[in-house]
């Protein structure tokens, strides 16, 4: 393999647990309640590979086919940590992501647009930019107000576990819990940082965009998510491979950290469970470790929250 040929890893924090998904293959891993890890491999479907190729559509069937994987690995890790008896299937827990989409729908899109018509008159010009900073501070609300969960407290520190043995992948150090725990909990290709570059492409896309009517308004929120998702994207991709570039850095920084607020230093347990999910990617795609201590970047889809 060479250099010109990386490999893909990226994750995503779960219940008492890590998902890893690399090229063809994911896997999640999770500590049970008798303090073992369990473990689930699955193919990648893959049909989001058809569009590697073209840039913006790529970003949008990247992200669906990993939502849908994020989802099918959040159902399975909930049912790891309660009786079978109990167990909650896909179906009942799609009800519960549709309900979610709704309050997101009315927090990220009816209330900032709101916001803009209602301020961004004084000021010619502004309503993409009040709408903007509006969105960005209920997210931020949002986050200190679910981060008060204990649950979801250690939801981010699974979170944090994910990008240090991703880190640690990247770097080419030996995968234990001991060596990624030497690395940041933040990362480019997180999916915090995602989000905060969906909302600055939003501001640019919006201000060109006619207003005649909040309704139209409302309605090209929802028309063009895939559109700035798959901008969102390609920012995200390049920026992945050009961090050794001073203004990259600097343009990223404010991603990074806003990643404080969705991760927390994971314990070396924790660590654990992450690094056991991204070697059995690894082993699925016979990944050797060599291949890891060359030192390979790895340009994916951003980890998710």
């Amino acid at each position: 393999m060479s250099r010109a040929e990386p490999r893909f890893m990226g994750g995503q924090a779960v219940l008492e647990g890590v998902m890893m998904r690399g090229a063809s293959t994911w896997a999640v891993a999770v500590r049970d309640p008798d303090g073992s890890i369990k473990l689930d491999v699955r193919d990648v479907p893959g049909w989001a590979e058809r569009y590697r190729n073209v840039p913006v559509v790529r970003g949008v069937m990247g992200l669906v086919e990993s939502f849908g994987l994020g989802y099918r690995a959040l159902t399975w890790s909930a049912n790891q940590q309660v009786p079978p008896e109990d167990q909650v299937s896909e179906k009942v827990l799609g009800w519960a992501v549709a309900l979610a989409a709704v309050a997101f729908s009315a927090l990220f899109i009816l209330l900032p647009a709101l916001a803009g018509r209602s301020l961004g008159h004084r000021f010619h010009g502004s309503f993409p930019i009040v709408e903007g900073v509006a969105r960005l501070a209920i997210f931020v609300v949002y986050l200190l107000a679910i981060a008060r969960i204990r649950d979801i407290r250690r939801v981010f520190q699974y979170h944090g576990a994910e990008h240090k043995a991703i880190a640690a992948y990247e770097n080419g150090v030996e995968l234990t819990p001991e060596a990624a725990q030497q690395f940041s909990t933040a990362h480019v290709r997180c999916g915090t940082n995602f989000l905060l570059t969906v909302m600055v492409v939003a501001i640019v896309v919006y201000s060109v965009i006619p207003r005649p009517n909040l309704l139209v308004v409302i309605g090209s929120r929802f028309v063009l998510i895939p559109v700035i998702a798959g901008l969102s994207y390609e920012v995200i991709r390049l920026s992945a491979r050009n961090m050794n570039n001073a203004f990259v850095r600097a343009a990223m920084r404010p991603g990074l950290l806003l990643q404080k607020l969705t991760t927390r230093q994971p314990d070396l347990d924790q660590l654990e469970v992450a690094i056991t999910s991204l070697r059995a990617v690894m082993s699925a795609e016979q990944i050797a470790d060599v291949d890891a201590r060359a030192g390979l970047m790895v340009p994916a889809v951003a980890p998710a929250v």
